[in-house]
Parts: C-alpha cells; sequence; structure tokens
C-alpha cells in the first residue's frame, strides 16, 4: 500500500512493522535452532545417544519473560493507538455520511452533498456513520480507516490528511446485489481555500433543473436501482425515462393506475414515491424495497428538479430553457451582490465630511 498519508495511519503502520519483525526474528531463530539441532543430534552410526536434562529453571523463565514482555509493549501499542483512533480531537471538521444500498453521500456543515468525500489537508475529520437501510462499512485503505455504518445508530471515525491526492474508498460489508460497485474516493486537496471553493460548488446546483435532476440521479445513489435510458436493472426499479412517458401506463398493485398525461397527478405520485416508495407500487415491481427520502436527505426542491430531469426524459418538460435558467440565475447573482455593496456603503461611516477652518490664535479671544 506504500507509506500512509494520514497521521493515524502512519501510527498503524508502526505498529504492524514492529509485529512483522518481532515475528520474523523468532520466525528465523526458530527455524534456524531446529536445523542446528536435527543435523546436531541426529541418529548416525557410531553415536551414542547423551543424557539430556529434563528441566532448566533459567531457560524456562528466559522463555516465559520475554514473550510476557514483548505481548505487553504490544498490547500497549495497540492500545494506545486504539484509544487515538477513537477518540477524535475537539476541533475536528465534522461530515456526515449516509450509507444505502449502493452509494455513499456526504453532506458538508454547509448543507452541501455529494458522492466523492472532499476534505482539506492537514485538518482532523470526523465522519458521523450512519445507514439508511443494511449493515454497510466504509474503509479507506490508504487512510488505514474502516468503520461499520449501522441501521439506526451513529458511529464515528476520524483521520487527518496529510498529503493532497485522490483516494479509493470502498464499503467492506456485502450488502446485496450491487456491493461491489459500492466505491467512491477521498479528494484531499492542496489547501483550505481549494476545499472551501469546491463547497461553494457543491452548495450551488446547476441553473437548469433537469441538469440539477441528473446530478441528484447519480450523487443520491438513485442509479442504482433507476436507469435513465429505459432499460431495466435486475432486482431495480422502474427507468426514469418511463415515468411521464404516455405510452407506459401507470398500474399499481391492487389495479388502481395514473394516467401520465396527468402531470398534476404523475407529480403527486413522484413525490409520494421518494417520501413513502411503499404507497404506490408499480405492478411487475412488487420485490423491489425502496428506502423512504425524507426532506433531510432529498429537499423539496429537489425533489422538483428531479421530476424535471424525468420530464425531459420523456420529452414532457415545458420549464425554462437552459439559457434561461442560466441567465435567470446570473442576473440572480448580480442582484444579490449588488445589494451587498449597497447594503456596505450604507453601513460604511462617512468618509467624505465637509472641512471646517481651524480658528485663528487671534479669534480665539
Amino acid at each position: 500500500m506504500g507509506n500512509s498519508p494520514t497521521t493515524t495511519g502512519q501510527h498503524v503502520d508502526f505498529v504492524y512493522d514492529v509485529v512483522t519483525w518481532i515475528s520474523i526474528f523468532f520466525f528465523v531463530l526458530v527455524v534456524t535452532l531446529m536445523v542446528t539441532f536435527v543435523v546436531k543430534y541426529r541418529a548416525r552410526p557410531g553415536h551414542t545417544e547423551q543424557p539430556s536434562p529434563s528441566h532448566n529453571n533459567a531457560l524456562e523463565i528466559i522463555w516465559s519473560v520475554i514473550p510476557v514482555l514483548l505481548l505487553a509493549l504490544i498490547f500497549f501499542m495497540s492500545f494506545t493507538l486504539f484509544m487515538d483512533m477513537r477518540t477524535p480531537p475537539a476541533d475536528a471538521y465534522e461530515i456526515r455520511v449516509v450509507a444505502s444500498k449502493w452509494n455513499f453521500n456526504f453532506v458538508y456543515p454547509n448543507g452541501a452533498s455529494s458522492d466523492v468525500l472532499h476534505v482539506p489537508p492537514n485538518r482532523p475529520i470526523r465522519l458521523k456513520q450512519e445507514s439508511r437501510d443494511v449493515i454497510h462499512s466504509l474503509y479507506i485503505p490508504a487512510f488505514r480507516a474502516k468503520m461499520d455504518c449501522v441501521p439506526g445508530r451513529y458511529t464515528y471515525q476520524w483521520f487527518e490528511a496529510t498529503e493532497p491526492g485522490s483516494y479509493d474508498l470502498f464499503c467492506a460489508e456485502y450488502c446485496g446485489r450491487d456491493h461491489s460497485n459500492m466505491n467512491s474516493i477521498v479528494v484531499v486537496h492542496q489547501d483550505d481555500a481549494a476545499f472551501q471553493e469546491q463547497l461553494n460548488k457543491l452548495s450551488t446546483p446547476p441553473a437548469y433543473p433537469p441538469d440539477w435532476g441528473k446530478e441528484l440521479w447519480a450523487k443520491k445513489g438513485c442509479k442504482a436501482c433507476h436507469t435513465d435510458d429505459g432499460s431495466s436493472i435486475a432486482g431495480g426499479g422502474p427507468s426514469w425515462k418511463d415515468v411521464y412517458d404516455p405510452a407506459k401506463p401507470k398500474t399499481f398493485v391492487g389495479g388502481d393506475s395514473i394516467d401520465p398525461s396527468d402531470i398534476p397527478a404523475m407529480d403527486n405520485y413522484v413525490m409520494e414515491s421518494i417520501r413513502k416508495p411503499q404507497a404506490k407500487i408499480r405492478a411487475g415491481y412488487e420485490s423491489v424495497k425502496m428506502s423512504a427520502y425524507p426532506p433531510s436527505l432529498v429537499s423539496n426542491e429537489e425533489v422538483n428538479a428531479i421530476t424535471a430531469y424525468m420530464k425531459e426524459l420523456a420529452g414532457k418538460y415545458d420549464g425554462p430553457s437552459r439559457e434561461e435558467a442560466e441567465a435567470a440565475a446570473e442576473a440572480a447573482e448580480n442582484g444579490e451582490q449588488d445589494a451587498s455593496t449597497d447594503t456596505a456603503e450604507t453601513d460604511s461611516p462617512e468618509t467624505d465630511k465637509p472641512e471646517t477652518d481651524a480658528p485663528e490664535a487671534g479669534d480665539q479671544q
């Protein structure tokens, strides 16, 4: 794996090195003595067996005390390292991790989220982990960091990356059909300024609603079960391309149905399917058990973007064009900047005050 780019990872490597070299030393020692004794005391013509001692206090003390001391050393090093890895610094930067089949979603303090873990260098990072369905395990091999994500409770781990770069991140607990595809990367930025710039980008969604919906499809893990090209996934749900397609009737278990041309009804159906997936189950998808996405994970604005993307896939999108949406966003941004500038000028103390003539010495009398 090479040297670990984290502070705790370097300590883990040191403990492993100590244990490895102790093991190598005693392996070589035992094998050497064994071969030596086999050769020296082998049975051969003309050799008479010599009497051997049945007890040696000094020897027994040596081979008992030395292993005890070595075990005590290994225990002390391992326990102190374990406590260090389980106790994050008080000023650690906390990032929330939401694991679900088959995706990791990382939520930052400013509300931004991504399916890639972004961190600044030389700063303790505390991961607050949870799972929405089954047990997952967030594992970053290069950091020597691994912790399970357990449904119904929070788990924690922390690290401090010292070298900028990209590092692999995996789910290390078998979690179902696409477990092998549940992976991502950790991006350690060059400095804190680059990290903050990335957070600002993540917190600013695309202006064009369908583009934002497509981004959410990938970032929220929807693509693990729903395609966007009309194809199907074994064990997955309906393709997003078919949701608003009038040629694909929406018939549910129990016989109810929705006319895809009834856009308001379809919008409500999509919202309900995200918030309460089991409320209406499409015929043919009875075995699919989708997890619910409350507003804390998918906001109403994000649901609107998702429906916009679904409509665009079906050729039913009737919102602003990409050019109109981007122009409106740019105008809004410029308006906010102008407003903040005006506020700053209003709040600033006046510097251009009229000058008053100082009285002459004779006028003071």
